[in-house]
């Protein structure tokens, strides 16, 4: 009898191969090809080149090339057509595969209720008080539409369609997209609470409705004041709601799934997600094999070609990789972020953000971050030596300046606003790589920004540091093209 290949392990890891040369030059290819659809404002539909004249002009092998171009298919903002009148054709990215792997790996890293909700405090106040200032009369029926039809199925965490709906009125891309990753972590964190009486539950969808109400209120008068300190509220309360309930089992591994059902998305996808999902439920046990390709297929009921697509797809964001021999089959490994916040930085891009959406985001996770460093006075020392080693590295400015900021949102020790910031700053370098290089006067200034805030946080004044963090993010947006 096939063992079950959610629970078989292999005989033991292998060392993961170490990147090829050609890989990081297939990289390097393609995001000069993102870098160009990115600077053609995104022509979808449009031909780039064929593949004869792209790599003629790469001047790499047919191999080295089509590496490059699984790489842009994966990051979905190019396909290649062939036949004739073929080529790199440019698409509209969906950044849907990298939000749900981001959220797994958010789960894998540790995430805990404290750093989500305090995320989503950093955030959700933001996108409902920018909805409150903007909200037309277009935005006012899908937001009584939605409130009414909530009322049923309201509780304290399973309200993603109001708080998605209002981060996309706040008309901020980077905020709708960072509220679906928060609010879809929020909900498996909810699937492994405890089961409450039916009576509790009650309670429960009605103070979360007449919370709502009271949030959607305040946006449709136009009070962004009163809007996000009941945002603010209503967050508190989910939060309390999660830490009392609190489970002690991983989210349960489903059932076999049956992908064919589900439309509008490629089966490979589909695939690919469930095995996500359940190499998670299965305690991510990295280094052991998963399944066979022969297990794999049998118990997801697909071919041999879908399941092959559906291993590139994993491998892309570094959740396993199919081994061959004996002893081989998917393994797991230890999950990378790196292609998922490059795709979405890219879609971002395509959704057509400006800098001030983008500042405004990192202000609030930046200046979230330093509250953070700043509220515990005897760790600050020894965030010191990092911090100066930072500065010197990031001496020179400009995408280089970035290093000072990945530390502090890494010294903060919260999972999810260190992820977002990285996802702003690929967002935000590949905006400002065609303006000319820094001059050794603009390298000193910068350095000297970022030892005054480093000084204002080694002497524990907050109010200081948020200071001149603000200052140095909005001089930073005159960067933005």
């Amino acid at each position: 009898m096939t063992a079950d290949p959610l629970t078989r392990s292999g005989p033991g890891a292998r060392p993961e191969d170490a990147p090829h040369p050609d890989d990081k030059l297939a990289a390097r290819i393609a995001r000069a090809l993102e870098d160009e659809i990115i600077d053609r404002r995104w022509p979808v539909g449009e031909v780039l080149g064929s593949e004869t004249a792209l790599r003629e002009r790469f001047g790499v092998s047919r191999a080295v090339f089509r590496e490059a171009v699984r790489l842009v298919e994966h990051h979905q903002v190019g396909r290649m057509r062939r036949g004739p009148n073929g080529g790199l054709v440019v698409s509209a990215p969906d950044a849907g595969p990298a939000t749900r792997a981001l959220v797994i790996y958010l789960e894998f890293v540790g995430t805990t209720v404290e750093d989500l909700l305090a995320a989503r405090l950093l955030l959700e106040p933001l996108a409902v008080r920018l909805a409150a200032e903007s909200v037309s009369e277009e935005g006012i029926a899908p937001l009584r539409q939605v409130l009414d039809g909530g009322q049923a199925v309201a509780g304290p965490v399973t309200d993603d369609e109001l708080h998605t709906l209002l981060a996309e009125l706040s008309g901020n891309p980077v905020l709708r997209l960072f509220t679906e990753v928060l609010i879809r972590l929020t909900y498996r964190y909810a699937r492994t609470s405890r089961r409450i009486s039916r009576a509790a539950a009650l309670a429960a969808r009605t103070d979360t409705h007449r919370r709502h109400g009271e949030i959607v209120d305040a946006v449709i008068a136009g009070d962004a004041a009163a809007a996000e300190t009941r945002m603010v509220a209503h967050l508190r309360a989910v939060e309390e709601w999660l830490l009392t309930h609190r489970g002690r089992t991983s989210p349960r591994r489903r059932p076999h799934p049956l992908p064919s059902a589900e439309t509008g998305r490629k089966l490979a996808e589909v695939v690919a997600e469930r095995i996500h999902d359940d190499i998670a439920a299965d305690g991510w046990k990295v280094g052991t094999v998963f399944g066979s390709e022969a297990d794999l297929m049998a118990h997801y009921g697909v071919s041999r070609a879908v399941l092959r697509e559906a291993v590139r797809l994993l491998e892309h964001h570094s959740v396993a990789r199919m081994r061959r021999g004996p002893g081989g089959g998917l393994l797991v490994r230890t999950p990378d972020p790196t292609a998922s916040i490059q795709t979405i930085a890219l879609y971002l891009d395509h959704e057509g953000l400006s800098g001030q959406d983008l500042r405004v985001v990192r202000e609030a996770i930046e200046l979230g971050c330093l509250t953070s460093i700043t509220s515990s006075p005897d760790a600050v020392p020894a965030t010191a030596d990092t911090l100066n080693a930072a500065i010197e590295r990031a001496a020179l400015g400009g995408e280089s300046g970035d290093v000072f900021h990945a530390e502090l949102a890494e010294l903060a020790g919260n999972p999810v606003l260190d992820l977002f910031l990285r996802i702003i700053t690929d967002l935000w370098s590949r905006h400002s790589r065609s303006q000319r290089p820094p001059d050794p006067a603009t390298g000193e200034e910068v350095r000297r920004i970022h030892q005054g805030i480093l000084d204002a946080v080694l002497a524990g004044d907050a109010v200081l540091a948020r200071h001149r963090m603000r200052r140095h993010l909005q001089a930073l947006t005159a960067w933005w093209h």
